[in-house]
């Protein structure tokens, strides 16, 4: 059976950690990383009955989409539900792990679940985050520049939007005197060496600098390596809040309320004035979205599907957009099935490890 921190490094493989927005609290919240476990069960939320329901199956981790901890706790006494939820994981030993604002803010995440349910095409990331890119430049003699390169590469270097293997290499001459008790791959100690040098450079995201760093000095034939990094302030093409997609053939309002509605399960639609015309290119964000409506605006797009709108809010359309709110359980209610479909790969290399649905409803919010 695997341990608690594969199944960790299998969803953070999905969804790096740094790309969690500062507010957040994704990660494992309950629980020791070392633990083995036999079962993981996956919920939107965390409550007391999702924990009972995962101690009744057998599931030693709940895997969910909201942390059940966004503050730091003084005390816990069970005065509240959040209290009571920590309790009863610790009474029955069961793991909590929370993959939030990270999964929604790559581009295969919460928002290409919502552009896939949708019949979306061409999603692109509605407002790009930055900060999240290195460049990352070495110098390398020109016989092993290949090997180097590759080794980069193969670390996860060279990834720009749906390209890889990227890299940018320019030829000159490097020079260095190596001091007493080096042990120089070229050169004597104590004699300036001239060597015809390839300067490779490549774009990195930032959580992967250290296994590219890595990479290249073990394949570096140098004793000490020359290298840069270089942090970028660049928009990164993949990674972001939301996202818009466009229909192969435009859709009128009905059909298009009909649709939301069959894909999310949302018994009802709150939105502003509908379109005047078909509807081709749609926003979307999961989960609370209204900090989007400008991007979605300067998009084009003809409607903003997301959630968790107030009154004043939908004002801000100003006959520019459709504003369409859907809730936030709706919103993000496919992402569950979507964890149990990329948890179940794991299945290959532990035979009796099993990923479960929770069958609990955790959404507060009834429509009559």
């Amino acid at each position: 059976m695997p341990r608690i921190q594969q199944i960790i490094d299998a969803l953070e493989a999905l969804a790096p950690p740094a790309l969690q927005e500062d507010y957040d609290n994704s990660g494992l919240l309950v629980g020791e990383p070392q633990g083995n476990v036999e079962k993981v069960l996956v919920s939107l939320d965390v409550t007391e009955e999702v924990v009972a329901e995962a101690k009744a199956r057998g599931a030693g981790l709940i895997v969910s989409h909201h942390p059940i901890l966004f503050r730091p706790l003084k005390r816990i006494t069970g005065k509240n539900q959040v209290e009571r939820t920590i309790m009863a994981a610790l009474r029955e030993g069961v793991a909590l792990y929370a993959i939030h604002t990270n999964l929604d803010n790559v581009a295969h995440g919460v928002n290409a679940m919502m552009c896939r349910k949708l019949g979306l095409e061409g999603m692109r990331v509605l407002r790009p985050v930055g900060g999240t890119l290195a460049k990352v430049v070495t110098f390398v003699p020109h016989a092993h520049a290949d090997a180097v390169r590759n080794a980069m590469f193969e670390a996860g270097g060279g990834q720009i939007g749906a390209y890889d293997e990227c890299s940018f290499n320019q030829q000159g001459t490097g020079t260095f005197r190596a001091g007493a008790g080096a042990q120089p791959f070229v050169g004597e100690p104590g004699a300036r060496h001239s060597e015809e040098e390839t300067a490779i450079e490549m774009v990195v995201e930032r959580w992967n600098v250290r296994r590219v760093v890595a990479a290249m000095h073990r394949a570096h034939p140098y004793e000490e390596v020359a290298h840069d990094v270089l942090l970028l302030d660049n928009a990164h093409p993949t990674a972001g809040s939301g996202g818009v997609g466009s229909f192969a053939e435009p859709m009128e309002w009905d059909a298009f309320v009909s649709k939301v509605k069959s894909a999310f399960g949302a018994p009802a639609v709150r939105h502003t004035a509908p379109p005047k015309g078909p509807i081709q290119k749609v926003a979307l964000c999961g989960g609370t979205g209204s900090f989007l409506l400008a991007d979605a605006i300067r998009s084009g797009a003809d409607v903003f599907l997301s959630s968790d709108f107030k009154y004043h809010e939908f004002f801000g359309a100003e006959g520019r957009i459709t504003i369409a709110d859907i809730g936030h359980a709706e919103a993000e209610g496919g992402i569950s099935q979507w964890l149990v479909d990329q948890l179940a790969e794991l299945k290959s290399g532990f035979p009796n490890f099993a990923v479960l649905l929770s069958e609990v409803r955790t959404n507060p919010i009834y429509v009559s």
